[in-house]
């Protein structure tokens, strides 16, 4: 599956020569020139948190780096349509943690608003590659979603339009749907 990956040093020699040089520096001088490459590199500070299990931003922090996690997962260059081009799954992993962060914060409806920007711009991205890799991301990140719905005590309408939205949004047709419509039959009954 391609994918797009941190890029490595070209052999062991060039990771043996970077330990020694790296063994030699201070935990203060370490602390500094990490905190520089991850400042010029999100691949890098994704790879940081998802190993060191950073804690969730403020709200609104928590919102944006998701909203730009969903930007980065779904990109690609249009040029590479109809091809299986390398997409972020570090993204869209960033993207599915921070799901599970806004719920657990009770914030329901703002992982349903970024799930609406996930599936226009996933869907896209599934319909653009030639075998829809990513659908399983997209999936993935969406399992996060769907089921606190279904326990959730949010208005039956709303989200009965969020799951028709979800639907709407996805320009291939299948991601998550039957999941979706079996939410969306639950709340029409409780209606």
């Amino acid at each position: 599956m391609p994918r797009r990956r941190l890029n490595k040093p070209n052999d062991s020699t060039d990771a043996t020569r970077l330990r020694k040089a790296l063994a030699k520096r201070t935990k203060a001088e370490l602390i500094d020139i990490l905190m520089e490459a991850v400042v010029e590199n999100r691949d890098l500070f994704r790879h940081l948190a998802e190993r060191i299990d950073l804690e969730a931003p403020p709200l609104r922090e928590l919102v944006a780096t998701t909203r730009q996690a969903i930007a980065d997962a779904t990109d690609f260059d249009e040029r590479d349509g109809n091809r299986n081009f390398d997409y972020d799954d570090q993204a869209y992993r960033e993207v599915k943690r921070n799901f599970s962060r806004l719920i657990e914060l009770g914030e329901l409806p703002s992982a349903m608003e970024l799930s609406l920007e996930l599936m226009k711009q996933g869907s896209y991205q599934v319909e653009m590659s030639d075998e829809g890799l990513m659908t399983q991301d997209i999936e993935e990140c969406l399992a996060e979603v769907i089921p606190a719905l279904m326990k959730c005590d949010l208005p039956a309408r709303e989200v009965i339009a969020w799951c028709t939205e979800m639907l709407n949004r996805d320009r291939v047709g299948f991601i998550c749907q039957r999941e979706l419509e079996t939410l969306r039959g639950h709340f029409e009954k409780l209606r």
